[in-house]
């Protein structure tokens, strides 16, 4: 029986466009191999061009437009001449609050064939995810800037990192139950409550607390720099991580720079109680200096469109997408960004092969 699906389609910007077209070509020959599924895209302009010519991101029922599908395939936001804090909270930012994405999952993948500056990365099986809190935290927009007509260097401008036990919660339970289904079963609480005593402590109160109702999982608590230093020097000791919206941000970049390159690394924002559609995106960007050459690496919009299987109930279709991903890059099949010389077509080409 085949399961129909209505997926919106937002390309955005730069590359965005290039690697939602790649993901959408490589799903369509995976649906042709296994009919178990059907797509039925739903394509948005929406992005910086919607911007120029209506000065917002997306229209103002944007989210009510959304609201009926069952996933949203996203490619990148940003482009030269408009803010960036303008072009990210005017629409991804606006899709993850509004729709209360609030689990944001970044795997670390080590690719055959993909050098990594870790030395023996491939023959030490290094695999983990990053558990991000997507939805409060540092990112809240929580703050303003205030007294701006005053001579001088006398604005000021306040930041506040907003987080509520609910909201935590919610995304350690996420990582506890992640990690249970992992053949590591462990979570590792990123955390700096020796510099930040209210926040962070509470952030460390409710892991402990939470913990104690996981006793087949191991744990640890590490300080955020400890762990970049981690990450880098023992990664095998990683299954899962769960972090707040700012430290999983950055850490998740460095797995994946670890792993080759951000142009292999993929990335769900769910809203894990299905109340909303959730959202899956390669993490790279809009990458202005290379958009338009055909050069941009589709594997992180590929690697999302398997997370969005998995999270459509269509498993085994996720691990033949992965599966071929790694036949391409495991017989030299890559881009310019992680040492090779392939274009987007020739990419895609050896995944569609692959499959």
């Amino acid at each position: 029986m085949t399961s129909t699906y209505k997926i919106a389609a937002i390309p955005a910007d730069g590359v965005g466009t290039e690697v939602v077209d790649a993901g959408k070509r490589v799903l369509a020959a995976l649906q042709e191999r296994h009919p178990t599924f059907a797509l039925e895209w739903h394509d948005f302009d929406w992005g910086t061009g919607y911007y120029e010519q209506h000065g917002r991101m997306m229209p103002e029922d944007g989210l009510e437009q959304l609201r009926g599908m069952d996933a949203i395939y996203f490619g990148a936001v940003g482009w030269p001449g408009v803010p960036d804090h303008v072009t990210l909270w005017g629409l991804r930012l606006a899709i993850c609050q509004g729709f209360d994405q609030w689990a944001n999952v970044r795997p670390v993948t080590f690719h055959p064939g993909v050098p990594s500056p870790i030395v023996d990365a491939h023959e030490r099986e290094l695999d983990w995810v990053v558990v991000r809190e997507n939805s409060e935290g540092e990112y809240s927009g929580f703050g303003g800037r205030n007294f701006g007509g005053r001579e001088g260097s006398g604005e000021v401008a306040v930041q506040s990192a907003v987080f509520t036990e609910a909201g935590t919660e919610r995304i350690m339970r996420f990582a506890f139950d992640l990690a249970r289904t992992r053949d590591r079963k462990k979570v590792s609480c990123v955390t700096k409550s020796n510099a930040q005593q209210y926040g962070m402590v509470l952030w460390d109160d409710v892991f402990a607390r939470v913990a104690q109702d996981y006793p087949d999982v191991e744990t640890e608590k590490v300080l955020v720099d400890a762990m970049a230093a981690k990450f880098v020097l023992r990664p095998e000791d990683l299954s899962v991580v769960v972090a707040t919206n700012l430290h999983a941000d950055i850490l998740s970049d460095l797995g994946s720079a670890m792993a080759g390159s951000l142009g292999l690394a993929s990335s769900a924002n769910l809203n894990p109680e299905r109340r909303t559609p959730s959202m899956f995106e390669p993490v790279h960007g809009s990458a202005p200096d290379i958009a338009g050459q055909g050069i941009a690496n589709p594997i992180g919009a590929v690697l999302s469109a398997a997370l969005m299987l998995d999270h459509l109930g269509h498993p085994e279709e996720a691990t033949r997408l992965r599966e071929a991903v790694d036949k391409a890059t495991g017989a030299g099949v890559r881009t310019r960004d992680v040492g090779g010389a392939a274009t987007t077509e020739e990419v895609v080409e050896a995944i569609v092969a692959g499959l």
